[in-house]
């Protein structure tokens, strides 16, 4: 064979995902896209998730809906010119930024209406539990196409993480809209929330309506507990993203637990028959300074990381598992 009839992995696999429709980023906060500046790396080197949560605040507080919208377009831009075809994003909508940042990402999605499918989804930095809270999680639950949670939030403030996904599925219930939750983000035997969700999503008939953001802490669970896990995420038709760039820096800790990586075990979520799609989360922020947002780095990431090389399910991982997460399919 000449050099010329040559195709490398890289180009075989997104050759595949054009095939099946283009890319999808399942998962991203574009509107805090850029914000991270060599000056405020500090910030990333000292702070724990937990805090920025709130450091965050700063750049929510100041930020008008113009400077939303250049966010969200620089972000839209960027996914385009890899030709990601569908982009899920959330946007934060609390007391501290109320709605200007979604008022913005709508303003973007007419702009950009012909060229991708956008979709987005609330985040609740500060929790659903808290009144102020509750009342921008009610206001912003009716302007974004999906649900979204972040249970931990009221577990850390309130002891209330269980009572957070019960609002939470309660919400997306009553509008019919689909459910993406953040949970098992801290790579720990201790959390259980994606067995806490699947069992709340029984609990309020919503099989197929949730998605599991991350899944982290799977991993360092022995493997007879990930057994039992992956049979209720099947019973609960829970599905998954994973954004590998945003966990791989997992900080090292002296828990006992199975060896892994710190990232969504793609390996054995999909041949137990789960759903997993891909996203960049948070792209140059306080979060994750150095995502570039380049969506074939978190494909080939997690596929090194998880050892996982299915070149049909990769390429489904990019596009049509992508659609089904954000109801598209």
């Amino acid at each position: 064979m000449t050099k010329s009839h040559v195709r490398s992995f890289k180009t075989y696999i997104r050759d595949e995902i054009i095939k099946k429709g283009g890319w999808v980023n399942a998962h991203a906060h574009a509107d805090r896209a850029f914000t991270m500046t060599p000056e405020k790396i500090g910030i990333y080197q000292s702070c724990n998730l937990q805090q920025k949560w709130d450091l965050v605040d700063e750049v929510k507080r100041t930020s008008s809906v113009d400077d939303y919208y250049a966010r969200f377009c620089q972000s839209i831009e960027l996914m385009i010119s890899q030709g990601v075809t569908a982009f899920g994003t959330f946007v934060d909508i609390d007391p501290v930024c109320e709605d200007r940042a979604i008022i913005a990402a709508h303003k973007a999605r007419e702009v950009y209406k012909h060229d991708i499918v956008l979709k987005f989804a609330n985040q609740t930095l500060k929790g659903v539990i808290e009144p102020t809270a509750r009342k921008w999680f009610d206001i912003g639950s009716e302007m974004v196409d999906m649900i979204g949670g972040l249970p931990y939030r009221d577990e850390l403030d309130y002891g209330k993480g269980l009572e957070a996904m019960d609002i939470l599925m309660d919400k997306a219930k009553s509008l019919g809209k689909m459910l993406h939750v953040h949970v098992d983000q801290f790579n720990t035997p201790k959390e259980k929330e994606t067995e806490q969700l699947c069992d709340k999503a029984i609990e309020h008939g919503m099989q197929g309506r949730v998605v599991a953001i991350h899944g982290i802490s799977i991993g360092a669970h022995p493997k007879e507990y990930r057994k039992m896990l992956y049979q209720k995420m099947r019973d609960s038709q829970m599905m998954v993203i994973a954004c590998p760039m945003a966990w791989i820096d997992s900080g090292r800790k002296e828990d006992l637990q199975p060896f892994h990586n710190a990232l969504t075990p793609a390996d054995e979520l999909i041949p137990e028959g789960i759903t997993v799609a891909i996203g960049t989360d948070n792209i140059c922020d306080y979060m994750v300074p150095l995502c570039e947002g380049d969506m074939w780095q978190e494909l080939s990431l997690l596929s090194a990381g998880c050892r996982f090389t299915n070149l049909e399910e990769m390429s489904n991982i990019a596009s049509i598992n992508g659609r089904k997460v954000l109801g598209l399919l």
